[in-house]
């Protein structure tokens, strides 16, 4: 336990030296969980604070507080029959760089197409107006909508074959 004014200082000093440090392992630990590895750091911290008088090595016992309190998490996670995931499971194989690719494809396959096209899939599809709001938003009818949109979305999937694929894959 820390009782005088030394001590706290040099607590202090461990916590801002070390802290970083501590963050990195405590990511590793739970699989980039920012959130779960703050909690793990300040479990460990809090721990350390309460034996910091004893502690002959505190970078040492703060790692190996981490360490057992992660498998205790873990064990209690699994005990619970829960998985805490990121993504849904079926989301999950689809990583950021993927997401981000799909979406330059989307931009530039967009940009090829002709204004009308554009703003009549965007407004359809990407603001999801009914037909009817798209037809008076755009002063044409509702049939010019639906054959504009039919029309346009044939045009996508022959510029950019791979987005067909991608929506086949999310139905």
């Amino acid at each position: 336990m820390i009782v005088d004014a030394a001590d706290e200082q040099r607590f202090r000093e461990f916590v801002s030296a070390r802290s970083p440090a501590l963050m990195r392992l405590g990511f590793l630990l739970t699989g980039g969980d920012q959130h779960a590895a703050e909690d793990l750091v300040q479990t460990a911290l809090a721990k350390l604070a309460s034996r910091w008088r004893r502690v002959e090595a505190p970078e040492a016992y703060a790692k190996q507080i981490m360490y057992r309190q992660q498998i205790s998490w873990w064990r209690a996670s699994t005990r619970r029959g829960e998985v805490v995931q990121a993504a849904p499971p079926e989301l999950a194989d689809r990583d950021r760089h993927h997401q981000s690719e799909l979406r330059m494809v989307l931009r530039s396959a967009l940009a090829r197409l002709t204004a009308r096209q554009r703003t009549v899939l965007v407004l359809r599809y990407f603001e999801d107006l009914p037909e009817q709001e798209v037809a008076r938003a755009l002063g044409c009818s509702v049939g010019t909508v639906r054959s504009t949109a039919h029309r346009s979305l044939a045009r996508l999937r022959e510029i950019a074959p791979e987005l067909a694929r991608e929506l086949e894959v999310a139905k």
